[in-house]
């Protein structure tokens, strides 16, 4: 099995680099149907924004594949009296991760202004408490890259409350095969699934049962692929985690078969589990104490089909994130396994 890896390396790296935390997806989901359009694959945008593509198979039983390309980020809160931007959180990031990045805020007219994630204890010839006091939007702000005295001045920029702010990714691919970058969750799996896609349209296969590969745009705050109807089976394609007890590596496929919102399906995850056992694909099974994916949304929102959760390992979620190329073969290896 040839996976072009270099075509899924580049398409990661282009999508890692689009700005987009939940509720500021369109530009991402452009650039997700123009690759769409290069395999001639029907799709349609959902009023939320989701983006579903359409890949048809031997049989009436419909299989559903979901990831997202919603990230984490944040939000103008307020502005300060001397022109500090305090910010309020988009998803869960890990916030002293964040102190000194580099960040841009997106005003609603599109005008973008680069910053940076401050402490508000910044330098430690001045502040006592500079390297003790807590990391968190309480005690941090954004210092934008302009000549600011005041609120006012802030705002003749054109930057208000409720203006996305961007956190850079820093996204580096090494050549001994690590792709790390803020946001792994879940953009490396939008290119997995298109890697899928080409080794489907370049060796002509059908595969055995009708596909709908769901990108979604708010998994991340809870509500991404909550209403997907007319499925039989949806696998979440999302992040393996790393870490603590579990046995999963940024080397392998990582097959959930519980997270924190409860067990997945027994059957399906049992038949992951075969065909990974079977093809001798480098796998872990592992239950994620604090985690929620795409699936979990689907089921709450009232659908009626199995569910199961796999994806490659990456370290250090919500943080400086990295996996492995090999991770990334083994999770599209075990789908096409499974779905030809």
């Amino acid at each position: 099995m040839n996976l072009d890896r270099d075509y899924i390396l580049n398409l990661a790296k282009e999508i890692l680099l689009i700005p987009s935390p939940s509720g500021y997806t369109k530009n991402i989901s452009k650039r997700i149907e123009l690759e769409a359009d290069k395999y001639e694959l029907n799709y349609e945008r959902t009023k939320k924004g989701n983006t579903i593509i359409t890949f048809p198979g031997k049989s009436d039983y419909i299989v559903g594949l979901s990831v997202h390309v919603d990230t984490l980020g944040a939000m103008v809160r307020s502005i300060s009296a001397n022109g500090e931007i305090k910010f309020t959180t988009i998803g869960g990031p890990i916030w002293p991760t964040l102190d000194g990045e580099y960040c841009s805020i997106v005003t609603r007219d599109n005008k973008t202004y680069t910053g940076t994630f401050l402490s508000t204890s910044p330098a430690i010839h001045v502040f006592k408490d500079a390297k003790t006091k807590k990391r968190d939007p309480e005690n941090m702000y954004v210092r934008i890259d302009e000549v600011v005295k005041t609120k006012e001045d802030v705002t003749k920029l054109g930057i208000e409350v409720g203006n996305f702010i961007i956190v850079d990714p820093k996204t580096v691919i090494t050549e001994s095969g690590f792709v790390k970058s803020r946001f792994l969750d879940d953009k490396i799996n939008v290119a997995s699934i298109f890697g899928l896609i080409k080794y489907l349209k370049e060796n002509n296969i059908t595969p055995k049962y009708n596909l709908k590969f769901i990108i979604s745009t708010y998994e991340e705050v809870g509500h991404g692929a909550s209403f997907i109807p007319e499925l039989d089976e949806m696998i979440a394609v999302d992040m393996g985690c790393i870490g603590d007890d579990l046995t999963c590596t940024e080397y392998d496929v990582s097959i959930c078969p519980k997270d924190s919102s409860g067990p997945y399906d027994y059957e399906l995850t049992n038949k992951l589990v075969k065909v990974a056992k079977d093809n001798k694909i480098s796998h872990a099974i592992d239950i994620y104490p604090y985690y929620g994916s795409d699936v979990s949304a689907a089921i709450r929102g009232g659908n009626d089909f199995k569910g199961a959760l796999l994806g490659p390992g990456v370290h250090a979620s919500h943080g400086m994130e990295r996996t492995h190329v090999k991770g990334i073969e083994n999770t599209i290896k075990l789908l096409l396994n499974y779905l030809i």
